[in-house]
């Protein structure tokens, strides 16, 4: 009760107090107001803390140091008369950080020239613009990219000692790389997607057993399949000798571009095992064997086939192939006996691989058929580390470029592999033994994790949130890595 007789302005203090003291005060606020509030969009400031969006490539950056890539990259390109203001070490880890993070293309080193974390990765203070990597990619001839495949032959030999491996399969094929117009050596060529769009057409050796690039090497858009087949092969070969355990049996899996006498001669003379895809129109004869209808051995619920234990070439050689047919359902039925290149009766596609791996004429589809593997190894490549990338009109850069995809790609396989990637069983289809994870999921999962990078008593510190996985995982890695010899 506010008394009587005091002054009005002392009357609206009491008056005041009281309504805040006895009373709970009430705010009104109008609900679009609320919803604004609630649901509106967040203020964005930027600011000088030190963040970093790839706190999980400390741990990769910990790998490398334990492997010694610098030194690699160092004897791998002593006197390669590559210049620039940042070294070799620096441009290479630079290229394979981008990629690690999910950069696709030159211009994306604007969008991590801050981040304290990869900072450290590539050894840099200040990262090179766009432009600068571009010219120093450009110093590439031919000679310096080979010694880039060599440094791949390095990683990957520093890894198949420990998997003791007793079989190494190896797919060979080659794989389409749209560039678009005005590329060096850019023809249009064989392009299943883009017939019309200008292409390079590099091939590449895949093992199945751990998804290793072996070997990769451009070539323009408008050869063969099989061109430079023979040249590729014997480096390969070369490589693999050297760096697979003694006594293992090398078993190659190819498809119908290198059926070729030279080849199959090539093949049988080192004592490797094949399992090779045979096209029709390489050799019509098989028709026959078709027409023949002889007794077809079941290999799957649409699957048969049968073996011609020693059917001529058309280059006098004898050969063991087999034959298969798979269900199919069109509209129309064709006559295949009309049909020379692609026998199809409406009802059944035909197909044939020539082996002398012994195998049944089931097992032998089944081998063949884990050549999906390598296709999977590709589609990863191109979208996740952006194999299909050009990034300038020279030819000798963009195949570097590819090169240091495959050195990224080879690179994350290692790790994983080292940091406790658990193993499968074999099976007739399936050869590759550790169950790894693509480079869409490393990011997800490990690189692409937020951290504040603090310095409590003057030592550099990564402060991530306290999330369950992420701390499970990155103590795993760390185990790893500290019990690795």
């Amino acid at each position: 009760m506010i008394e009587k007789g005091l002054p009005l302005w002392l009357k609206e203090v009491a008056k005041n107090f009281q309504s805040t003291n006895e009373r709970p005060l009430i705010v009104r606020i109008r609900k679009t107001d609320l919803r604004a509030r609630v649901k509106g969009n967040l203020a964005l400031e930027f600011g000088d803390v030190n963040l970093t969006s790839y706190a999980g490539l400390e741990l990769f950056d910990r790998y490398l140091r334990k492997i010694g890539l610098n030194d690699w990259v160092r004897t791998a390109f002593r006197s390669s008369g590559l210049g620039g203001d940042f070294g070799v070490v620096s441009m290479v880890r630079l290229l394979v950080g981008l990629l690690v993070v999910g950069g696709r293309r030159l211009d994306h080193v604007s969008y991590v020239s801050d981040d304290p974390v990869f900072l450290r990765f590539c050894r840099l203070q200040v990262l090179p613009t766009a432009r600068s990597v571009s010219r120093w990619l450009k110093q590439f001839i031919m000679e310096t990219v080979e010694r880039l495949q060599a440094l791949n032959a390095v990683v990957i030999e520093h890894i198949l000692p420990s998997l003791d491996l007793r079989t190494v399969t190896v797919d060979v094929d080659g794989v389409v790389v749209s560039t678009g117009l005005q590329v060096e050596r850019a023809f249009r060529g064989y392009n299943p997607h883009h017939r019309k769009v200008p292409s390079y057409y590099p091939i590449m050796a895949h093992m199945a057993e751990t998804t290793h690039v072996l070997r990769v090497q451009n070539r323009s858009g408008n050869v063969h399949d099989g061109k430079a087949s023979m040249g590729f092969l014997r480096e390969l070969w070369n490589q693999l000798t050297s760096s697979v355990s003694r006594g293992a049996q090398l078993r190659f899996r190819m498809d119908g571009a290198f059926f070729r006498q030279d080849v199959l001669r090539w093949l049988a003379t080192r004592g490797a095992g094949y399992g090779i895809k045979v096209p029709f129109y390489h050799w019509l004869d098989l028709q026959q064997y078709i027409r023949a209808e002889p007794t077809w051995t079941r290999v799957s619920s649409d699957v048969s086939g049968f073996a011609v234990p020693a059917a001529t070439t058309p280059w006098g050689q004898p050969l063991w192939v087999a034959i298969y047919r798979k269900k199919v359902l069109h509209r129309t039925a064709k006559n295949y006996q009309l049909d020379l290149y692609d026998p199809n009766d409406g009802h059944y596609e035909y197909s044939a691989i020539t082996s002398n791996l012994g195998l049944t004429v089931a097992n032998l589809w089944y081998f063949m058929a884990g050549r999906g593997n390598h296709e999977k190894t590709i589609g990863q490549l191109k979208s996740g580390l952006a194999f299909h990338t050009v990034p300038t009109m020279a030819y000798a850069a963009n195949s570097a470029w590819q090169h240091l995809v495959i050195l990224t790609h080879n690179l994350l396989t290692n790790f994983q592999i080292e940091t406790g990637a658990q193993r499968r069983r074999r099976s007739r289809k399936h050869t590759t033994l550790p169950v790894l994870k693509t480079a869409q999921t490393l990011r997800f999962v490990l690189f692409h994790r937020a951290a504040a990078l603090v310095h409590p008593s003057g030592k550099p510190t990564l402060r991530l949130a306290n999330n369950a996985a992420t701390r499970q995982l990155f103590t795993n890695i760390e185990h790893a890595l500290d019990n690795a010899a």
